[in-house]
């Protein structure tokens, strides 16, 4: 019986069970070939990444969809916060020849101030083409002004050519004093906030900030900026397509992804890289500036070709350029009038060089750019704690607001919820048919017959793990271990999908099958146990984890949700047309309720919650580590998501949401389906649901 073995197993002494799970994957390999490349390799941003090939355009469209739920899910915008009113403070006017400057302070957030300078030309009509800047990581920020970067020198040059152009400061620097540049915390990662989305989110605000002002033409909005600033100018870009035009300065690369906090949230490039994302900008026109000094040396022969693939496929391959400086890492001078020429092509209507070429003028001070020089904070600033819970308690605050009351409010629910949560876990169920099962042992027994597996998902044309393309082999490199269990003589009428922390070793006594599948196949029911990722023969000792190891990689337990749904569809083409139940015990239990969600299906699912404490952050991070899990609803979103077949959930403890779900079932007609008991299901319990019609 599952119990009595449970505490046969857990007697064994420690060391021999570390000596067990370090062991098998080694003799796997031998018998089986490359092993699952989720455990073989690890990406980081320091790897060279191939861009994948897209041979339609609609092909793109659709993966680009996927790509900007995934950076604002990253970024913890999904859904969007709610744009309050910014209270724009404007003031401190100086007047330059051709152009002046103003210092502004705005609200981002409730309590969070976006600061910066808006540069204006003088002595013209407009409405005028506007330019959001970015500053990058330079020592000074916004104020940097050398003959490697000058952004006031941009800025100033911008406005006399004719535009109205606003520099802000990335977080942490000059006047934004409120929050640390490379602020983050696992807490915060469950919530979906940190440094990048709150840059992503002020740069969105800077847009809106301009828009708002009388003489910007909102048809014409540029972006540019160069290192962290690029990162910053290709995101928005991504995700905002109120930037008509763009110049990402020395920052796509095949091989360096961004070395700053504020470029590496988690899952933000998990199965991609910055080519990708700044191809985005596709079919709007885009320059991209490089140096022969820096992690962009390679971009006329790589990265530009890579990105032009994208513009071909709208038949606008004018919309892109490149142009490369001998220099090291810049925005300098010769950089700035190729971007200068780009946007007056693009924005001013000309092409005249004499017009947009740089003019050198006696800049600003930085005491006199300064907006809180000499000044303390507007009242009401709130500290970097106080702007975290904020918006902790912003998040919670959205999930309670749109709990399902009915249909039409189990559609609004699904509308802001299903896309982050779907972008939270990287997960996605295999087409019906799809998953490749490599047998390693099949052996007739008496009354069933028991195979050992290893299951792969279906590749597809995008290289994952910086692979090139044409090694990879035509999966997508997972490698599930699992056992089969087929009655014979007898035509099977049910399957059932077990699970278990420890794999399908938990439901085997020995060699040969455990009480509960043996009850099973009298039952005449096909019976397949996995091992999911890092568990059971799945086990392995994880290589070095490299920094922002979140940003290009699913968690453990991000995985295990995947294998769920591929060992499911398995199942159901294996025993296709029969019922399916799925039990899951213990703390698969878990990955078992989020998995549910992705699944569809009519599937019925006995899950064991395991007492787990959902209104802990601390919990989560223990147990169930996947970043913005808690942004995007966790178990609430989830058991939502999917309300076809029947859900038991039992061992729901006092921390976890059962009445809210409870009620959501209710109010949607769907109650009938739901069942969540408190107390653990005895094994007896469990097995008499099994073997239920």
């Amino acid at each position: 019986m599952i119990s009595r073995l449970f505490d046969r197993r857990r007697a064994w002494p420690a060391a021999l069970l570390l000596v067990a799970a370090a062991a098998a994957p080694a003799a796997r390999r031998a018998d089986t070939g490359a092993p699952d490349q989720r455990a073989a390799v690890t990406r980081h941003l320091d790897m060279t990444y191939t861009m994948p090939e897209y041979r339609t355009r609609e092909a793109w469209l659709e993966r680009r969809r996927a790509l900007r739920l995934q950076i604002l899910s990253a970024a913890g915008l999904q859904p969007m916060p709610e744009k309050t009113p910014l209270g724009a403070n404007v003031f401190g006017r100086l007047e330059r020849p051709g152009y002046t400057i103003e210092k502004v302070y705005f609200e981002s957030y409730p309590g969070f101030y976006v600061t910066g300078n808006l540069y204006r030309p003088s002595g013209k009509t407009g409405p005028f083409p506007a330019v959001v800047s970015p500053h990058g990581h330079w020592a000074y920020g916004r104020l940097q002004n050398s003959e490697t970067c000058s952004v006031p020198a941009r800025c100033a040059n911008l406005a006399r050519q004719g535009y109205v152009v606003f520099t802000y400061d990335m977080v942490g620097y000059n006047d934004s004093r409120q929050v640390n540049h490379r602020f983050r915390g696992e807490r915060e990662e469950l919530w979906g906030f940190g440094s990048l989305g709150l840059h992503l989110w002020n740069s969105i605000r800077a847009v809106d900030f301009l828009e708002a002002l009388p003489d910007v033409d909102r048809a014409r909005i540029g972006a540019t900026g160069a290192s962290g600033g690029g990162t910053q100018t290709f995101l928005l870009t991504a995700v905002d397509d109120r930037i008509a035009v763009s110049a990402p300065v020395n920052m796509i690369s095949a091989h360096m992804q961004g070395g700053d906090v504020c470029e590496n949230a988690p899952n933000l490039r998990i199965d991609t890289n910055n080519m990708e994302i700044a191809a985005m900008m596709a079919p709007r026109p885009m320059i991209m500036v490089s140096a022969t000094g820096d992690w962009t040396k390679n971009t006329l022969q790589v990265e530009y070709p890579a990105v032009q693939g994208i513009y071909r496929l709208f038949d606008a391959p004018d919309s892109l350029t490149a142009a490369q400086v001998r220099a090291e890492h810049n925005y300098n001078k010769e950089s700035r009038e190729h971007v200068y020429r780009w946007f007056g092509r693009w924005l001013l209507g000309t092409t005249d060089a004499a017009r947009v070429a740089e003019k050198n003028d006696s800049l600003a001070f930085p005491s006199e750019l300064l907006v809180f020089y000499g000044r303390a904070l507007p009242e009401g600033a709130r500290t970097e704690r106080q702007i975290t819970d904020a918006f902790i308690e912003s998040a919670r605050a959205a999930i309670e607001r749109l709990k399902p009351a009915g249909a039409e409010g189990l559609r609004a629910y699904r509308e802001a919820f299903e896309p982050a949560l779907r972008s939270t876990l990287m997960a996605e169920p295999p087409a019906p048919g799809s998953v490749e099962a490599n047998e390693i042992s099949s052996a007739a027994e008496s009354g069933y017959r028991v195979s050992r597996l290893e299951l792969r998902r279906p590749g597809n044309s995008r290289p994952d793990n910086g692979q090139d393309q044409s090694t990879r082999a035509p999966s997508k490199g997972d490698k599930v271990p699992a056992t089969l269990w087929m009655p014979q003589r007898e035509t099977p009428r049910r399957a059932a999908l077990l699970l278990h922390p420890r794999g399908a070793a938990a439901f085997e006594d020995g060699a040969a099958p455990g009480a509960t599948v043996r009850a099973l196949l009298r039952e005449r029911t096909v019976v397949l146990a996995p091992d999911l990722f890092n568990t059971g023969r799945a086990a392995f000792q994880r290589a070095e984890v490299k920094n922002f190891f979140t940003c290009y990689n699913r968690t453990d337990d991000a995985n295990r949700v995947q294998d769920v749904l591929t060992a499911l569809a398995y199942l159901g083409s294996r025993a296709a047309g029969l019922p399916v139940k799925v039990a899951a015990f213990e703390r698969a239990g878990l990955w078992c309720i989020l998995a549910r969600a992705l699944a569809g299906g009519e599937a019925s699912w006995a899950v064991d919650a395991a007492g787990f404490d959902a209104s802990s952050d601390e919990s989560f991070l223990r147990l169930l580590n996947i970043p913005g899990i808690r942004r995007a609803g966790d178990f609430k979103t989830a058991a939502l998501l999917n309300q076809s077949g029947r859900l038991w959930v039992h061992g729901a403890g006092p921390g976890f949401p059962a009445d809210w779900i409870q009620s959501a079932y209710a109010s949607t007609g769907a109650g009938s389906r739901l069942r969540i008991t408190s107390a653990s299901a005895r094994e007896e319990e469990i097995l008499a649901w099994l073997q239920q019609p």
